[in-house]
């Protein structure tokens, strides 16, 4: 007899992280950088200053996430404790992009 496979294709959903997550004693509170489309940046510019302030992008998604706010007027960026979030806004802030923090 042999063993159950186990479905792991891309379309298996995996679960969220908690809103909280505890480490060590401490519960981190995790928020979403999210940017806002403007008249102003070119797309170029928006993915070399989304690269250049979130290090954990990828060209892809840097890419991904910048259609995303053009098309729809803005875009979930990265999801992360809240002190790394308000780093993240803060860097996006200094490259003239309108960046927003929403807590989960």
């Amino acid at each position: 007899m042999s063993a159950p496979r186990l479905d792991v294709s891309p379309q298996t959903p995996v679960a969220e992280p908690f809103a909280e997550e505890v480490t060590g004693t401490e519960f981190v509170r995790r928020a979403t950088v999210v940017i806002h489309n403007d008249d102003v940046n070119n797309m170029d510019d928006v993915v070399h200053a989304l690269l250049a302030s979130v290090p954990e992008l990828s060209v892809e998604r840097a890419v991904e996430v910048m259609l995303t706010a053009h098309h729809h007027g803005q875009a979930d960026v990265i999801t992360c404790p809240l002190e790394r979030a308000e780093l993240y806004r803060d860097r996006l802030a200094s490259h003239h992009l309108t960046a927003t923090i929403r807590r989960e």
